[in-house]
């Protein structure tokens, strides 16, 4: 199960079809700020673009990170944040045809793993938390 046309749409959309792919998400050690001076940048092309990569997550939910870190400063929209943001769109261009295998299984053996960074942001110091389940080998959530 994939989403490829629509990852193909989204590129279309935000004029990054032609864009070089990436191998990395999201740079190591990136610090975003809600104080970044970066210019502004248009409101509702900005939220767009998130929504449009939080609904990619159904079949990628390797970038969820990513997307949830960029969500979280969409009050702002500087032009840094959709950098950022336009970061993703080319590691989705080199992964373009990735998704998700679902394999016939006669056993139901449920496998939860979580993560957070505990009060990692700097300004309210909310947590990140992360999670992801298994249904034998196969990941639904």
């Amino acid at each position: 199960m994939n989403q490829e046309k629509f990852a193909r749409d989204i590129l279309k959309q935000f004029k990054m079809k032609g864009c070089a792919k990436l191998n990395i998400l999201v740079d190591c050690g990136v610090k975003m700020s809600k104080n970044d001076k970066g210019g502004k940048i248009n409101f509702t092309t900005f939220k767009s673009l998130v929504r449009s990569l939080r609904y990619l997550t159904c079949t990628r939910p390797y970038i969820l990170y990513g997307v949830g870190l960029a969500n979280r400063f969409m009050e702002t929209s500087t032009m840094t944040y959709f950098k950022a943001l336009k970061r993703i769109l080319r590691y989705i261009k080199g992964t373009i045809d990735f998704g998700l295998f679902y394999d016939y299984s006669n056993s139901f053996h449920l496998v939860g793993y979580s993560d957070s960074d505990w009060a990692r942001d700097m300004y309210d110091k909310k947590s990140t938390t992360s999670f992801v389940f298994y249904m034998e080998d196969i990941v639904f959530t």
